[in-house]
């Protein structure tokens, strides 16, 4: 159950405060809660939610309020929750009426913020937070404008967030992919067909006790003896090849046997939820696991679609990225995009590989779809220069960076143009690769800890939404930096007029 409170935008001057004073208009939160358009992203949240069944859920002001705060701080759950309260900023931006000393909820309250607002509500929210932090910018800057030139003309130069339909193409979008990395081990085949022993162990424990009657001595599953040939290996420095695949084989065959000693509980009345829904999911997993494993080892090949990296994790698929730090990265693959105006969009996450070269054409259409009409330039690496996106670009008007198809021209000074061109589409492209850098290094796109791939979905859309979020608090602050410096200008100028000989009193 959901219930909604209809109140007004809280204002920062109504947040009581018990020990006396009051916020500080100033505040980077007070500045970022007035730049959310906070009941009008509420519907969608409360949508999820039964009308009249239930406890009632925590306001939505409160979920992505406690998502943003842990994300721009990046901090784990808990930590979370103790900065909340012990800050009265954090509680009010959060929507807190009045400061309070005990926690606004639990921690484990985190995982339900992130599974209720997936990336597909977070993707939303971001477009419609820039909208309206623009907006705001705007509507400030031609209020100033107004009050300066003493009328009602605007000023604006055209730039408007939603220009109409027929504009010709312009602007600048840059688009690239990466991966997220998720927090989890290095994965070997050894080591994991180790935990998928270990895993059909505990679930004939757990089985047998209940059918010891009916179907007698438990079976045999020598997990001594296969963990002593498992740690052979594993305390290897440099194992040779042939050790490897011998310590596989074994394993694959206590795995076979553990899965055919279930298979016999089972026919006996054995319950496969004896241990709990938990240790069923991995079963499924593992049986996969076996497959894929068995095909490897008895086939040429390395390789195998879909290939299991993690047991606890089983949608995490290897994302081959060819860079020098890893040629191998194990987390989700996104698509993004960068404006001119330097926002951020989350277009495209999988946990599959794909070629981001075919992204292009979407990616576009969303700039069309957000702005009203395509961007006159495209920025991209070579992966994005295929036929089938030049012909695209071509037939809609659009620049992509990069040289021309064809013979080179015999012109020199057009070659040497042609040249600056694309040097300069590259200084520019730098712009996507420094979000992707700042993503990594200062939100969490770095190491992913969520562990469910719906949360880790929610995780990856919020550092893009948080990205927006101080790009529109430094287009605000940077704003309000230009009218003080107007203000002193227009002070001094008032000033040195007064000073003049001929406007003092009494000057003949």
């Amino acid at each position: 159950m959901y219930r909604r409170e209809h109140r007004n935008q809280l204002s920062f001057e109504d947040f009581f405060l018990p020990f006396g004073g009051k916020l500080s208009g100033d505040n980077r939160w007070v500045k970022l809660a007035d730049l959310i358009p906070w009941d009008e992203l509420e519907d969608d949240y409360a949508s999820q939610f039964c009308k009249g069944f239930g406890a009632p859920a925590k306001p939505f002001r409160m979920a992505l309020g406690a998502l943003i705060i842990k994300a721009r701080l990046n901090l784990t759950d808990d930590e979370l929750v103790e900065q909340i309260k012990e800050n009265p900023y954090l509680q009010f931006f959060i929507g807190l009426q009045a400061f309070q000393y005990s926690a606004p909820f639990d921690p484990s309250m985190m995982v339900y913020f992130r599974k209720r607002l997936p990336e597909s509500v977070i993707n939303d929210c971001n477009e419609r937070i820039v909208r309206h932090g623009l907006a705001m910018i705007q509507t400030a800057g031609s209020d100033d404008e107004d009050a300066g030139t003493g009328d009602g003309s605007s000023t604006g130069d055209g730039s408007s967030d939603h220009p109409p339909a027929s504009a010709v193409n312009q602007g600048t979008l840059l688009i690239d992919a990466t991966c997220a990395p998720v927090d989890i081990r290095y994965p070997t085949d050894l080591s994991l067909l180790n935990e998928a022993r270990e895993c059909t162990e505990t679930l004939i424990d757990a089985m047998h006790p209940p059918i010891r009657e009916t179907f007698g001595q438990k079976p045999r599953t020598y997990r001594k003896r296969a963990r002593q040939q498992f740690l052979a290996v594993a305390k290897m420095k440099r194992p040779r090849i042939s050790k490897i695949r011998q310590a596989i084989k074994q394993q694959l065959g206590h795995l076979e046997r553990n899965l055919a000693s279930i298979d016999a509980l089972i026919a006996c009345g054995g319950w496969l939820l004896a241990a709990g829904r938990y240790w069923y999911r991995k079963l499924l997993v593992v049986s996969e696991l076996v497959r894929q494993q068995r095909i490897l080892y008895y086939s040429d090949s390395r390789s195998i679609p879909d290939r299991i990296v993690s047991l606890y994790q089983a949608h995490i698929r290897p994302i081959v990225r060819g860079k020098a730090r890893c040629n191998v990265e194990f987390g989700a693959k996104t698509s993004i995009s960068v404006t001119g105006q330097g926002f951020t969009y989350l277009d495209r996450m999988s946990y599959t590989p794909y070629n981001e070269g075919e992204d292009l054409k979407a990616q576009a259409s969303a700039y069309r779809r957000r702005h009203g009409h395509y961007p006159g330039v495209i920025c991209a690496d070579q992966i994005y220069r295929t036929r089938a996106n030049r012909a695209f670009c071509q037939r809609h008007g659009i620049r992509l960076s990069g040289p021309r198809l064809g013979r080179p021209k015999s012109d020199p000074e057009l070659v040497a143009e042609e040249k600056r061109q694309f040097l300069a589409d590259q200084r520019q492209r730098n712009a996507v690769e420094g979000k992707i850098g700042q993503g990594k290094r200062r939100f969490g796109l770095g190491l992913i800890r969520e562990k469910l791939a719906v949360t880790q979905g929610s995780a990856i859309a919020l550092a893009v939404l948080v990205m927006n979020l101080e790009k529109l608090l430094e287009l605000l602050f940077g704003f309000m930096a230009f009218l003080l410096q107007l203000l002193i200008s227009d002070e001094a100028v008032r000033r040195a007029k007064k000073q003049l000989p001929g406007n003092q009193p009494g000057a003949a």
